[in-house]
């Protein structure tokens, strides 16, 4: 586990490196088997999310070895990257908004924000 939580640590710093906007760390263990970590941000447009995605993809790929799985970036309003035991959501705001991802996975103590929000 701790070695999983490295592993999100390191893709919360990426995405706050480039910006990332009200970036949330949700742990999942004993939720679902889905992952044990899930990490939510926002980007400032389509571009910004698929900077963004690209940026965790490529440090998916230099922490773990193996290419994420990688899912919107044509249209880069929800971008779904999984990398195994770590999966992370990147939105255009609005869209973030309209879907509330956090409202479904956070309870009291599992998620928080990071430094950068």
């Amino acid at each position: 586990m701790e070695e999983i939580r490295s592993v999100a640590d390191a893709l919360c710093i990426a995405l706050e490196d480039d910006k990332a906007e009200d970036l949330i760390l949700i742990e999942l263990q004993g939720k679902s088997s889905l992952a044990d970590f899930m990490i939510i941000a926002s980007g400032r447009s389509g571009r910004h999310v698929a900077a963004l995605a690209s940026s965790v993809a490529q440090e998916v790929k230099k922490i773990t070895g193996r290419s994420p799985s990688v899912e919107g970036m044509p249209n880069a309003d929800w971008v779904l990257i999984d990398a195994g035991d770590v999966i992370v959501h990147l939105f255009r705001p609005e869209v973030r908004e309209f879907y509330n991802l956090e409202k479904i996975w956070v309870s009291d103590k599992s998620a928080h924000r990071t430094s950068a929000t």
